[in-house]
């Protein structure tokens, strides 16, 4: 190798962005080689991308989009996926589990710690364990140089981070940031053009109707805006309150609402709502003895976690079908509520969920066929929510399934049984019976297919036009008349299919808004949400307000804002069972 060619590889080393126009044959060749390294030991790197090979990668996953660098001296580990677009520039730290949206640029000597360990006193530091909640950061985010980004930290959309920085806590999108710990110092769009916060008036709870007088679409804090932000402000105030008023300390557990029966979603619940506005486990216990407690309720055999007996002892399951599967809907739904709390308690599910494990291709196949599509798709789209998230739980403790292919038969089965005309799954229904079981059906089957695998929903408009006509049937929407099933059946798949186009934005945003000011007027000082009236068939807990219908209207709030551009007023976002984030990398893509 000359001088001036081992110049001119150290220069890339450096300068990674110059690569593409500055590189000779050779040196192509040269990395060609090097990726091609890499991705025998399974990475998938996209076109026209750069790794320095002075660049230290040892990744258990690394997924980089197009156009994408990893400069040299970097130290990348773990598991990693970014999209397009992304830098990381020299003497950068990424490790452990690391997600990156399209467009980040990580700045020199920078460190993205998607892991944590233990400091316990009861056993030296280098044999403690470690934990991983991961960080995620959204599309068009500049971090610069010496921030340091800590584990279990979102970065929303749009956000720079000032040089130095120490991130502790989520960021909104749109969020400045910078100190440490960071802490936001104002909105990225207040200094490059105005906001479309669009005025709604409505019965806002009291102190949040305050300044709500007319459009303003150049103010970027008022108006509605202004009523998400008192909004947040009063639900994390009294988070705390609310929460401990379904605590019972005799049983030393958690029911829904005052003088119900303890279950284990009021637990999960009771997590979730604390993570999203505390940021912090629940007070009654410490983190550690919640996510014990939880864990211990999986039932070793099935991988299931089944429902407290009446006494409030262990519960017990049915025996299992032919094909092995154990239908119980309750226990069914845990395999979501119990994996996710145990997510943002920095732990996981201590056994595989056997069922799905053991189940092959063929099973499978039968299965999704014999599934109630016509009469009960909401069931149906349930079934597949439980089954994909325990194959995504299972995959994330490194267990294979009993025979390989099965959840990629799951998505062959979807593809080519969806409607072209509808987007989803199921019959169209008629207009006696309206689209109530269909748009249900679709959002339970979605979430914890397409949106937890992270990828694209087949014929997205014409979901978009399905559910927006759903959405305007006055008997589930009109006021009086909304429970929180109803509403997040619509607006998740709204907003699902809405991120890759603006097909009838405007009609979309209408109604979010109109349901966002309704929302805010439901809360109840000290209490917080109550689910709603009855849906179909009785479901749900009705109007009081407990843990359930709290975090999924807090999440329902989050999704509805986000459509309407004011959830960074919020400074909160989901991150477990409604995260908008998927909880796993996309491995192929979808028509449609």
């Amino acid at each position: 190798m000359d001088a001036e060619t081992a110049l001119d590889d150290a220069h890339f080393d450096y300068c990674p962005w110059d690569f593409a126009g500055r590189a000779s044959a050779g040196q192509r060749a040269t990395q060609d080689a090097h990726q091609r390294r890499l991705a025998e030991s399974g990475a998938r790197i996209g076109q026209r991308c750069y790794i320095s090979p002075a660049a230290g990668v040892f990744t258990d996953t690394l997924r980089l989009g197009a156009d994408s660098y990893i400069a040299g001296h970097a130290y990348v580990t773990g598991e990693v996926t970014a999209g397009d677009d992304c830098t990381v520039n020299p003497y950068a730290t990424v490790r452990g589990r690391i997600t990156l949206g399209d467009g980040v640029r990580i700045g020199a000597h920078s460190s993205l710690l998607g892991f944590n360990h233990g400091f316990a006193p009861d056993r030296p530091v280098h044999r403690q364990p470690l934990t991983a909640k991961g960080i995620t950061v959204g599309d068009d985010v500049w971090i610069g140089s010496h921030v340091v980004v800590l584990d279990g930290v979102t970065i929303g959309d749009h956000c720079v981070v000032g040089a130095g920085a120490v991130v502790t806590k989520d960021l909104a999108p749109w969020t400045v940031a910078a100190g440490n710990p960071a802490r936001p110092l104002r909105d990225r769009r207040a200094q490059g053009g105005p906001r479309r916060d669009r005025v709604v008036s409505g019965d806002l709870p009291g102190g949040l109707s305050d300044n709500l007088s007319g459009d303003r679409p150049g103010d970027p804090s008022g108006d509605l805006g202004d009523a998400v932000a008192r909004f947040a402000d009063r639900a994390r105030a009294q988070a705390a309150d609310l929460v401990a008023r379904c605590w019972n300390p005799d049983t030393g557990r958690y029911a829904d609402r005052p003088g119900a029966p303890a279950t284990v979603r009021a637990h999960c619940d009771a997590v979730e709502i604390a993570d999203l506005l505390l940021g912090s486990p629940p007070e009654q216990l410490a983190g550690d003895e919640h996510a014990a407690r939880l864990r211990a309720l999986q039932d070793p055999g099935s991988g299931l976690v089944p429902e407290f007996a009446p006494d409030g002892g262990p519960g017990v399951l049915p025996a299992p079908a032919a094909d092995g599967w154990i239908d119980d809907g309750t226990a069914e739904y845990h395999v979501l509520a119990v994996g996710y709390a145990l997510d943002l308690l920095g732990s996981r599910l201590t056994q595989p969920v056997h069922v799905v494990r053991r189940m092959t291709a063929g099973q499978l196949l039968a299965r999704l066929e014999s599934l109630p599509w016509r009469t009960r798709t909401w069931s149906a789209g349930a079934w597949v929510d439980c089954w994909a998230t325990g194959a995504h739980r299972n995959l994330e403790l490194g267990v294979e399934d009993g025979e390989p292919g099965a959840l990629e038969a799951l998505f062959g089965w979807l593809t080519t049984r969806v409607d072209p005309w509808t987007g989803m799954w199921g019959t169209a229904g008629s207009p006696a019976a309206g689209r109530l079981q269909l748009v249900n059906g679709y959002y339970r089957l979605t979430r914890g297919s397409y949106a937890q695998f992270g990828l694209d929903v087949p014929y997205a408009e014409r979901v978009v036009d399905t559910v927006l006509a759903h959405g305007r049937d006055q008997r589930w929407f009109a006021a009086g008349r909304e429970n929180a099933c109803n509403v997040l059946d619509v607006v998740h798949p709204l907003w699902l299919a809405g991120r890759r186009g603006g097909h009838r934005a405007a009609e979309v945003r209408e109604w979010a808004e109109e349901r966002l000011t309704r929302a805010l007027g439901r809360w109840r000082d000290g209490a917080g949400f109550g689910f709603g009236p009855a849906g179909e068939g009785g479901g749900g807990p009705g109007r009081e307000p407990g843990l359930q219908g709290t975090e999924m209207w807090l999440a329902i709030v989050w999704l509805l804002a986000d459509l309407v551009g004011v959830a960074d007023r919020l400074a909160y976002r989901p991150r477990g069972v409604h995260r908008p984030e998927p909880a796993r990398s996309p491995w192929f893509t979808t028509p449609g």
